[in-house]
C-alpha cells in the first residue's frame, strides 16, 4: 500500500503526519510518500521523513502514485483536478458546511473519509481529531487572552497592594472549554462556566470552575455528549445570565457549537458593549458563525474598548504538538484500513470505516452530509 502525504496550503502549518508516524507506517509494511518540505512548518525536514521511511516527492507524482492521499485540510481545486477516479483521500473535510466540495468530490468519483465526522463511540476515542484539536485550542486561547489583557491573570500580594485576579467566563464545556478552565485555573483566575448539559457540572468544578446554571435546559443523551438546539424560552434565559456574567468578566473565551449546525448565539452585540474597556473576547466558535453577536472570522476588531479575536484555527499556532496529536489519531483510524499484510482493506462493515466516509462510488455516502446538500 502507498499513502501519500501533502503538503498544506496558506496559513495552515500542520502537516498530517510528522515522521514519528512515518516510522509506525513503515513497521505497518506500508509505503509513505510525501510531498517536499510538507512538515517544514511543523519542524519537519525532509531528511528526518527520508530516516523514517519515507520518499520526498512532487505534488504531482504523490497523487498520481499514492492509493491514498492523506491532508489536515481539504484539498484544494488545483489538487482535486489532478486526482484519479476511485483515489481514497483522508482529510478534515467539514463536510456539513463545505457542501459545494463535498458534492465535487462525489463527482469526482473519490472515495473521501473525513475524519471530523467519525461517529462517537468509545472505540474511536483515540481516532477523535476533534478532541485532539480542541485541547490545543482551549489552551492556546487562554494564553492569547491572557497576553491581550492589560491586567493580571493571578492574584498578587505586593507592597503596592493587592490585585486582584482576573475573572474568566467560558461559554460551552466541551473539550476546548474544559482545557480552557484548567489553562485559566493554573493562571490564577478565578472562571465561571455556561453549559447546557448539566453532566459536565462534575468536570467543571473539578476542574476549578464555577458551573452556572440555567433551568430547563435540553439534554439529548442521543446526541453523543454534544450540545443541542435549545428552546426559544431557555435561549431568552440563557442570554440574560450570560450578560449579567459578561459585563463582570475580564475575559470571555466562546467555544460553544452544535455539529452540523450554525454555532449558538449567546453573546450580543449589547452584552459586548456594556463589557469593562481592556476586556477580551475569544471566539472558538468564528468559523461557524461564531458565539459572539460581532465576531469576524479570522479577525480582531475592538469595539468599545473591548477586544474581540475570532479564531477557530488556533492548532496552527503550535504546529508541532498539533500534527503530533493529528498523526496519532490518523495512524489509529488508518489500523482499521490497513491488513497485517500492509494492504489496503477497506471494510465496509466496520461502523467507524462507514460512518466516516462522506463520498464512495460517485455519490454521497454520509446520510447526514446528503441531508444537508438536499435540503
Amino acid at each position: 500500500m502507498v499513502i501519500g502525504i501533502l503538503k498544506e496550503e496558506g496559513p495552515e502549518k500542520r502537516v498530517a503526519l510528522l515522521p514519528e508516524s512515518v516510522a509506525t507506517l513503515a513497521k505497518m509494511m506500508v509505503t509513505v510518500i510525501v510531498e517536499k518540505d510538507a512538515g517544514m512548518a511543523a519542524y519537519a525536514s525532509d531528511k528526518d521523513y527520508e530516516a523514517a521511511g519515507a520518499k520526498i516527492m512532487s505534488k504531482t507524482e504523490i497523487i498520481s502514485q499514492a492509493e491514498l492521499l492523506i491532508k489536515v485540510n481539504p484539498p484544494t481545486e488545483a489538487e482535486l483536478k489532478e486526482m484519479r477516479a476511485n483515489t481514497v483521500l483522508l482529510a478534515v473535510l467539514n463536510p456539513f458546511f463545505n457542501t459545494e466540495q463535498i458534492s465535487r468530490l462525489a463527482a469526482a468519483n473519490i472515495t473521501a473519509f473525513s475524519l471530523d465526522v467519525i461517529p462517537r463511540t468509545s472505540r474511536a476515542q483515540s481516532m477523535d481529531i476533534l478532541s485532539s484539536m480542541a485541547t490545543v485550542a482551549g489552551y492556546k486561547a487562554v494564553l492569547t487572552a491572557a497576553n491581550s489583557l492589560p491586567k493580571f491573570f493571578p492574584m498578587f500580594m505586593t507592597a503596592a497592594g493587592t490585585i486582584t485576579p482576573a475573572k474568566v467566563l467560558i461559554l460551552g464545556a466541551g473539550v476546548a472549554g474544559l482545557q480552557a478552565i484548567a489553562t485559566s485555573r493554573k493562571l490564577g483566575a478565578v472562571v465561571e462556566v455556561f453549559d447546557v448539559r448539566a453532566a459536565v457540572k462534575e468536570e467543571v468544578t473539578g476542574l476549578g470552575g464555577k458551573f452556572i446554571e440555567v433551568e430547563g435546559a435540553i439534554d439529548d443523551k442521543a446526541a453523543g455528549g454534544y450540545a443541542v438546539e435549545q428552546t426559544d424560552e431557555f435561549k431568552k434565559k440563557q442570554a440574560a445570565m450570560v450578560h449579567d456574567h459578561a459585563v463582570k468578566s475580564d475575559v470571555v473565551i466562546c467555544t460553544a457549537q452544535i455539529p452540523g449546525k450554525k454555532a449558538p448565539l449567546l453573546l450580543r452585540k449589547e452584552t459586548v458593549n456594556a463589557m469593562k474597556p481592556g476586556a477580551v473576547i475569544i471566539d472558538l466558535a468564528a468559523s461557524t458563525g461564531g458565539n459572539c453577536e460581532v465576531t469576524r472570522d479570522g479577525e480582531t476588531i475592538i469595539l468599545g474598548g473591548v477586544k474581540i479575536i475570532g479564531n477557530s484555527n488556533f492548532p496552527v499556532d503550535m504546529p508541532s504538538d498539533a500534527s503530533k496529536m493529528f498523526g496519532k489519531n490518523v495512524i489509529n483510524f488508518l489500523k482499521l484500513m490497513i491488513s497485517a499484510k500492509g494492504e489496503f482493506n477497506l471494510n465496509w462493515d466496520d461502523d467507524l470505516v462507514r460512518g466516516t466516509c462522506v463520498t464512495r462510488n460517485g455519490e454521497i455516502a454520509n446520510e447526514r452530509v446528503k441531508a444537508m446538500i438536499t435540503t
